[in-house]
């Protein structure tokens, strides 16, 4: 693999990957965690861009039966193979708005895209490898810890659980996986705007029922429009809509002021999320080792340590000693 620069591993959480796709000069999106792809969820969450998925990682990954058997050309799909450690993250993340029309990606990412247009696979996990700007957003979230093993990747290791993301979305009215560890992009058939997220349902529960009942380690998110941006505008609809109605429309005026409070209070909730977002990415990115270590010291120059050690040994021999008489 590419050593490009370090890349560091990052937590498999919305706010995280919001704040990074924001980082990159992307506008207009956010990532949300969901637990069903059933069509109330869909329908709130719309526009959905793609799908993340979150799988552990087994070697001998199979194609998914779903798979359609057509030799339909993908020159049209923007597929990166990962080059790099660390890196299925942000490229499972990349797959999805390198392959939208409908995403403001501001004016970096737009000229990766086109100058990477007619590269193979490959050349495009190099050309992502080698971004000044993708690699120091996606390391802006390395953990300030010295005891954390950074590098690490799904070919990398044989004695531990390690996991991988890759990305579902609708490109040209078929739904497609994109997975950097796969030779190309994987056609899982033909979909609409409006049913992409049921094939896709189908898809990962194909995938997830390979491991059987014993493995529980899958997360799905999924990338939607801002939310914020939608409640706004949703807010003054119902504003122009109140201003349009007779004085007389009592009924409706009431019905649509409901409507308005209940935007109000999801936009409210909204931006208290985004707030908690940002305080959680900020004590990712702190470093603790200097304070911890400065709070032992002055515990063992007041004679404190020991006596603490001590009494958490003692603690944890009681325990372990009640556990083994049961």
């Amino acid at each position: 693999m590419s050593e490009a620069g370090n890349w560091c591993l990052i937590e498999s959480d919305p706010g995280v990957f919001t704040e990074l796709i924001s980082g990159m000069g992307v506008k207009g999106v956010q990532v949300e965690e969901i637990y069903s792809l059933d069509e109330s969820t869909m329908e709130e969450l719309k526009p959905v861009y793609g799908l993340i998925f979150l799988f552990k990682w087994q070697k001998a990954e199979a194609v998914p039966s779903l798979a359609h058997s057509d030799n339909s050309p993908t020159d049209h799909i923007f597929f990166a193979n990962q080059v790099i450690n660390n890196a299925c993250a942000t490229q499972a993340i990349l797959s999805i708005l390198l392959n939208r029309d409908d995403i403001d990606l501001g004016d970096e990412l737009r000229n990766f895209k086109e100058f990477t247009f007619d590269f193979p696979p490959d050349m495009k996990g190099l050309a992502i490898s080698n971004s000044d700007l993708i690699r120091s957003v996606h390391n802006s979230f390395a953990r300030s810890d010295p005891f954390v093993n950074e590098m690490k990747d799904p070919r990398g290791s044989k004695d531990e659980d390690l996991f991988h993301f890759i990305a579902y979305l609708p490109i040209h009215g078929a739904l497609y996986e994109l997975d950097g560890l796969s030779s190309g992009p994987v056609n899982l058939g033909p979909c609409t705007d409006d049913n992409w997220t049921n094939k896709a349902n189908e898809a990962i529960s194909n995938r997830m029922g390979r491991y059987g009942n014993s493995e529980l380690h899958f997360s799905l998110m999924a990338l939607t429009r801002d939310r914020i941006e939608v409640y706004e505008e949703q807010i003054e609809e119902k504003d122009c809509l109140l201003l349009s109605l007779p004085e007389d429309a009592n009924a409706e005026r009431n019905k649509i002021n409901r409507e308005r409070s209940y935007l109000e209070h999801r936009l409210h909730l909204e931006k208290e999320k985004r707030q908690m977002w940002h305080r959680e990415n900020m004590l990712r990115k702190h470093n603790f080792i200097p304070l911890a270590y400065n709070l032992l010291r002055i515990l063992a120059e007041r004679k404190e340590l020991t006596p603490l050690i001590t009494q958490a040994t003692q603690k944890v021999l009681a325990e372990n000693e009640r556990k083994s008489k049961k």
